[in-house]
């Protein structure tokens, strides 16, 4: 006898907009910004209706920010504009999470605009 796995997927809008707002962990910890909604991506990614979208688009958005702040590190002593890389990362790393968890909640696509898409 041969046992089938089952592949059916749920819907599950309110673990989508989880992994968007554990991207706020590096605004209570200090890390985790990335860890925990990659844990979350790569054992959902197949059970859950969405997750695969969702968590290419989460970890592409934090790997974007955590590169434009590397790059903004060396660009604060060119005239001190690394710290408007740093003022953007500060500023678009609070809100867009919180925005597009409330897109995935209401069962939309999310929407990271200047994001470099690593994972496609």
């Amino acid at each position: 006898m041969e046992i089938i796995p089952s592949t059916t997927k749920r819907q599950d809008n309110s673990l989508l907009m989880v992994t968007h707002l554990s991207q706020l962990l590096y605004y209570v910890t200090g890390f985790g910004g990335l860890i925990v909604p990659l844990i979350i991506w790569l054992t959902q990614k197949d059970k859950v209706i969405g997750m695969n979208e969702h968590g290419k688009a989460v970890v592409n958005f934090q790997l974007t920010l955590i590169l434009i702040a590397l790059i903004s590190i060396p660009g604060i002593f060119l005239l001190g504009l690394g710290i408007l890389g740093f003022i953007y990362v500060g500023i678009i790393g609070f809100i867009l999470p919180i925005v597009n968890a409330v897109r995935a909640n209401n069962g939309e696509a999310p929407s990271y605009f200047s994001t470099i898409r690593f994972i496609s």
